[in-house]
C-alpha cells in the first residue's frame, strides 16, 4: 500500500527557524487544521509536542479533542457545535452573533477585521464585542487578525499591522476600563511571520512553514525551509511494451523504444491529483510518470519494488497551477503515515 514518511529531522529543521525567529518556543503555535496539511494531524501533533511546542491550532473541535492531551493550548477556528469546552480548548469568535450562543466561561479569542474582509467583527463594534463577552461571563483571552497579502510585495501588510496596532492599544484601554486581563494578541501567519524585522507579537500562528513551504514572494529573504513529506507507492504489476504501444488512458504516452514499465499503487483516488500527459513529471529518482493518471494507479518507467513519488511538491503545484498547500492537503488521510 501507497505511505506518506515524515521526515523528523527536517521538521525539527523547520521548528528551529521558526522557534527563533517568534523568539522561543511558547510563542509558536503550530497549525495543524486539514489533518495537519495532510501530514497527518497525530503524527505531527506528537512531533511538535516532542520539540516542545505547547500550543496548537485546528479547525474543528473534533480535530482539537484527538489532540488535547498534546499541547497546553488548542485554538479552534471554525466551530459551531457550542457544546461544553475543555479548559485547554479556545474558541475563535467572528460575529457579534456568536458570543449569545458560547456556553459560560468558555475561552475566547476575538478575531478582528482589519482589511481581509472574510471573518472577523469590525473595529467599529471591538467594544460591542468585548462587553457582550464580558455580560456572558466568557474569557477573552485572545485578540487575532489575518494578513490577506502578507505573502506578496504590496502596501497590504503594513497596512493591516498598523489597523491591528491600534486595535490592540484599543482593547488594551477597553480591558483596564472593565477590569479584565489583557488578552494575548496574534496576528501572523507563516508568511507575515517572516516579515517582522523584530517579532513583538505574543505568538505567531505557523502552518505551511512548518512544513518546509513559504508561498511568499522570492523578493523576500526567505528562510530555507526543508520538506517534510514524502509520497511512497509500491508496485502492483510490470510489463515489457514495445516501440510506438501506448500506455493509460487515450494512449497519451506513446513509446519511442522498447521499455520496461511498471504500475504502482497511487493514484488520484488517493488524492494524488492527475497528472493528464500533458506535463512531464519525474519522480526524485528521475523516473517518468508516463501518460495520464489513472484513479488508483500510475504508470512509471522503472521496475522497482517501491518509488519516491515525491519528497518536494513545488514542481507538482506548478504544473497543476496551484500553490503547496492544495498538493499536500488533496492527499487522503487513510493513507498510512511512517515517521522517520
Amino acid at each position: 500500500m501507497a505511505k506518506i514518511v515524515l521526515n523528523k529531522e527536517n521538521y525539527f529543521h523547520n521548528l528551529e527557524i521558526i522557534t527563533k525567529q517568534t523568539g522561543s518556543k511558547e510563542k509558536t503555535a503550530v497549525v495543524l487544521k486539514d489533518n495537519a496539511y495532510g501530514h497527518g494531524l497525530l503524527e505531527i501533533a506528537s512531533l511538535a509536542k516532542e520539540f516542545g511546542i505547547t500550543k496548537a491550532v485546528v479547525r474543528t473541535l473534533e480535530e482539537a479533542k484527538k489532540i488535547e492531551s498534546f499541547f497546553e493550548q488548542i485554538l479552534i477556528l471554525a466551530e459551531r457545535s457550542y457544546s461544553t469546552y475543555s479548559h485547554t480548548f479556545h474558541i475563535v469568535v467572528n460575529t457579534i452573533e456568536e458570543i449569545e450562543r458560547l456556553p459560560e466561561n468558555t475561552n475566547v479569542h476575538l478575531k478582528v477585521d482589519t482589511g481581509m474582509h472574510r471573518n472577523g467583527i469590525t473595529t467599529k463594534t471591538l467594544k460591542e464585542a468585548i462587553l457582550g463577552l464580558s455580560s456572558k461571563n466568557l474569557n477573552l483571552t485572545g485578540v487575532m487578525t489575518h494578513y490577506r497579502s502578507a505573502d506578496e510585495l504590496s502596501c497590504d501588510f503594513f497596512f493591516q499591522r498598523s489597523v491591528f496596532n491600534q486595535v490592540k492599544k484599543q482593547v488594551c484601554e477597553i480591558c483596564e476600563q472593565l477590569f479584565l486581563p489583557i488578552p494575548k494578541f496574534h496576528s501572523a501567519n507563516s508568511s507575515a511571520l517572516f516579515r517582522f524585522k523584530n517579532f513583538d507579537e505574543d505568538f505567531a500562528r505557523v502552518g505551511i512553514a512548518q512544513y518546509g513551504y513559504l508561498e511568499t514572494n522570492p523578493i523576500f529573504d526567505n528562510p530555507k525551509l526543508k520538506p517534510v513529506m514524502s509520497l511512497w507507492a509500491n508496485k502492483i504489476s510490470t510489463r515489457t511494451i514495445e516501440k510506438n504501444q501506448k500506455v493509460g488512458y487515450g494512449g497519451k504516452f506513446i513509446a519511442k523504444e522498447k521499455m520496461e514499465i511498471s504500475t504502482y499503487d497511487v493514484g488520484y483516488g488517493d488524492g494524488f491529483l492527475r497528472l493528464n500527459g500533458e506535463h512531464k513529471y519525474f519522480t526524485p529518482k528521475g523516473y517518468e510518470v508516463l501518460g495520464k493518471v489513472s484513479m488508483d494507479n500510475l504508470s512509471i518507467n522503472s521496475s522497482d519494488e517501491e518509488v519516491c513519488i515525491f519528497d518536494d511538491v513545488k514542481k507538482l503545484a506548478e504544473i497543476h497551477d496551484t500553490i503547496t498547500y492544495e498538493i499536500t492537503t488533496t492527499l487522503m488521510p487513510g493513507i498510512k503515515k511512517v515517521i522517520k
